[in-house]
C-alpha cells in the first residue's frame, strides 16, 4: 500500500509541475499575441520557475526513496538542465529580451512539456505493469 501511496504523491507533484509549465506557456502565448505587456509577464513567469525546479528535485528524490529506479533515470536529464540553467543563471526572463527569445523561450518550455506528459504516460504505464493482479486477457 505504502508503494501505491507513493507512486500517488509522485503523479499528483508530476501533474503541478506540468501546471507550472502550462502556466508558464499560456503567458508566452498571451504575450505573443499582445494580451499583456511584457512588464507583466517577466514576473509572471518568473516567479514560478524556482517552484518548478524545486518540484522536480523533490520528484526525483521521492523516485529514489520509493524505489522507482527506471522512472527515476528518465527523469533525471530534466533535474540537470534544470541545475544547469540554475547554475549558469539562464533561468529567469529579462524583461527587456522576452520580445528577442520568446520563440526560444517558448520552444525550452514545450520540450520540457512533451518531456514531462511522456515520462508521465511511462509512469503510468510503470505502475500498470507492476502493480496487476493478472494479466490482461
Amino acid at each position: 500500500m505504502e508503494n501505491m501511496f507513493s507512486w500517488l504523491l509522485c503523479f499528483f507533484i508530476l501533474c503541478g509541475v506540468l501546471c507550472l509549465l502550462g502556466y508558464q506557456l499560456i503567458c508566452l502565448a498571451d504575450l505573443e499575441t499582445d494580451y499583456i505587456n511584457h512588464y507583466d509577464t517577466a514576473p509572471r513567469i518568473n516567479v514560478v520557475i524556482l517552484p518548478e525546479f524545486i518540484s522536480q528535485g523533490v520528484l526525483c528524490l521521492l523516485y529514489a526513496l520509493s524505489g522507482q529506479w527506471f522512472i527515476l533515470l528518465m527523469s533525471i536529464p530534466y533535474l540537470c538542465y534544470n541545475i544547469r540553467s540554475y547554475m549558469r543563471n539562464r533561468y529567469l526572463i529579462d524583461v527587456t529580451e522576452i520580445y528577442n527569445n520568446i520563440g526560444r523561450e517558448k520552444t525550452r518550455r514545450l520540450f520540457k512539456l512533451y518531456y514531462l506528459i511522456s515520462l508521465m504516460l511511462l509512469s503510468i504505464g510503470w505502475v500498470i505493469y507492476t502493480h496487476a493482479d493478472h494479466p490482461f486477457d
